[in-house]
C-alpha cells in the first residue's frame, strides 16, 4: 500500500509538471522573441488608439534604451494622443523609435517645449510613415511675435537636443505650434525624404531649425509653412541642404544673426538642387543691425536653385529688423564673407530679384554670382537688381543685370 502510494503521489506531480510545460513554452518564447527581435511596441505598454499614450511611450522607451543589444520602440498604426515627451539617452546600443501612426498633440496645450523631446542620443534612428501632429490652430492664434522681440515660445512638434551620429527619415510634420523641427547641438545628424506642412498663415512654423550643430544633412525634403522652411541659425558648422523643395513658406534662411549676445560664427553651408514655390523669400543670408554680438558668417554657396513666383529670389539682408524691433541706424557687426550664388534661374513675383544689403561698418566681400536667369513679367518692367555695400565677382548670366544700381534705404518694417 505505501509503495502503490507513492506511485500514484509521483504520477500526479507529473502531471501537473505536465500540464505547466504549455506555459513555460510561451514564456520562453516570448523572452526569446523579445531579446532577439528588440520591438517595444508602445501597446503592451497599455497604450490604446484615441487616448493618451504618454506614460506607454515613455515605459518603452525606458525598456529599450537599457537593452544590450539595438531596440525599437514601435508606435503602431492608429491615433494616439501625446503630452509633453522626452525621451532621453544615453542608451546601451543603437535605438529606432519607429512611428507608423500619429501622435497627436491636445490643440489646447500651449505650454512646454514640445510634442516630443530627444535629447542625449547616440545612434538613434527616428522613421516610420507616422504623423507628428501639433494641431497649431489655437496655438498660432496666442502667438505674439510679431508684437515683441522678447515673447512667449510655443510648442515645438519635435526638439532634438545634443543627438549625434543619427538619421530621421520618412516622416510627416503636421501643423506645429511653432518650429515644426529644433536641433540644438546635432553632430553627424541626417533628415531624410521628411513631410513637414502648416499653413502659409501660421506663425514661427519654421520647418526645419539648427542651432550650434555640426555636420548636418537635410535631403530630399518637401517643406511647406508659415514661415523659414529651413532656417541656419547662428554657431552652426558644415551644413547641407540638397533636394529641398520649400513653398509656401519664407525660403530657406540663413539667420536671423546677431541677436543675441551668446551667438558664435557661422562656417560652411550648402544649398543645392532646392526649388522655391511661390515663397517670400527665395535662398537668404539676414542679420539684425544694432547686432548683440560681431562674428563671421563665412563659406555659404547656394547654387542649381530653381525659382518658381519667388518674391526677393536671391537676397542678402543686413538690415533685417522684423516688426521694427531693433535700431536701423546701427550697422550690424555680422562679417559676411565667401558667398556665391550659382546656377539660380525661374520667376521673381517682385521687380527686385537680386538684392545685396550689406553691412555699411562691415561690407560683404568675396560675394560671387554666376550663371543667373531670373525673370519678372509684372507691370514694373524687367527684373533689376541693388546692392549696396558689396562689390560682387559676376560671371556666366546675367539676368537681371547684377548690382546695377543702389538699393534704396529700408522704409517699411519686414515683416518675415
Amino acid at each position: 500500500m505505501v509503495e502503490g502510494t507513492g506511485e500514484l503521489e509521483r504520477m500526479g506531480l507529473l502531471s501537473k509538471f505536465m500540464a505547466l510545460i504549455p506555459l513555460l513554452l510561451l514564456l520562453v518564447s516570448n523572452a526569446t522573441v523579445g531579446a532577439t527581435s528588440g520591438v517595444f511596441d508602445i501597446t503592451t505598454f497599455g497604450a490604446k488608439p484615441n487616448a493618451d499614450a504618454t506614460q506607454a511611450l515613455a515605459d518603452a522607451w525606458k525598456e529599450a534604451c537599457a537593452s544590450a543589444t539595438p531596440s525599437k520602440v514601435l508606435v503602431p498604426k492608429g491615433t494616439y494622443q501625446l503630452g509633453e515627451s522626452r525621451l532621453k539617452g544615453p542608451c546601451k546600443s543603437p535605438i529606432e523609435l519607429l512611428v507608423e501612426g500619429t501622435l497627436q498633440a491636445s490643440p489646447t496645450d500651449t505650454e512646454g517645449d514640445g510634442l516630443l523631446v530627444m535629447e542625449y542620443i547616440d545612434h538613434l534612428t527616428l522613421s516610420g510613415t507616422g504623423v507628428f501632429d501639433g494641431q497649431g490652430k489655437a496655438g498660432w492664434e496666442k502667438n505674439d511675435c510679431h508684437l515683441k522681440k522678447e515673447c512667449k515660445k510655443l510648442p515645438m512638434n519635435l526638439k532634438f537636443n545634443f543627438i549625434t551620429n543619427s538619421i530621421v527619415k520618412d516622416i510627416t510634420s503636421l501643423d506645429s505650434k511653432n518650429f515644426h523641427i529644433n536641433v540644438l547641438a546635432g553632430k553627424n545628424l541626417t533628415f531624410d525624404h521628411l513631410k513637414i506642412t502648416a499653413p502659409h498663415n501660421s506663425p514661427n512654423t519654421d520647418g526645419i531649425h539648427l542651432g550650434d550643430s555640426e555636420d548636418v544633412y537635410i535631403l530630399n525634403t518637401a517643406i511647406a509653412t508659415g514661415d523659414d522652411c529651413i532656417s541656419v541659425g547662428y554657431t552652426n558648422r558644415k551644413i547641407t541642404i540638397s533636394d529641398v523643395t520649400c513653398g509656401p513658406g519664407h525660403g530657406i534662411s540663413i539667420g536671423s544673426l546677431g541677436k543675441y549676445k551668446t551667438e558664435k560664427e557661422v562656417v560652411g553651408v550648402t544649398v543645392k538642387k532646392c526649388k522655391l514655390i511661390g515663397t517670400t523669400n527665395g535662398v537668404r543670408i539676414k542679420s539684425w543691425p544694432d547686432s548683440a554680438v560681431s562674428y563671421p558668417a563665412s563659406d555659404m554657396h547656394f547654387e542649381d536653385i530653381e525659382m518658381e513666383n519667388v518674391a526677393n529670389p536671391i537676397i542678402i539682408d543686413q538690415e533685417y529688423c522684423p516688426w521694427n524691433q531693433c535700431n536701423r541706424k546701427v550697422p550690424s557687426a555680422i562679417k559676411i564673407s565667401k558667398v556665391s550664388f550659382k546656377n539660380i534661374r525661374g520667376t521673381s513675383s517682385t521687380p527686385v530679384a537680386v538684392k545685396l544689403v550689406c553691412s555699411k561698418s562691415n561690407p560683404c566681400e568675396g560675394v560671387e554670382i554666376a550663371d543667373i536667369d531670373l525673370t519678372y513679367s509684372g507691370k514694373e518692367g524687367p527684373a533689376v537688381s541693388e546692392c549696396s555695400n558689396v562689390k560682387p565677382t559676376i560671371s556666366g548670366k546675367q539676368n537681371p543685370p547684377i548690382c546695377a544700381k543702389p538699393a534704396p534705404p529700408e522704409t517699411t518694417p519686414s515683416t518675415d
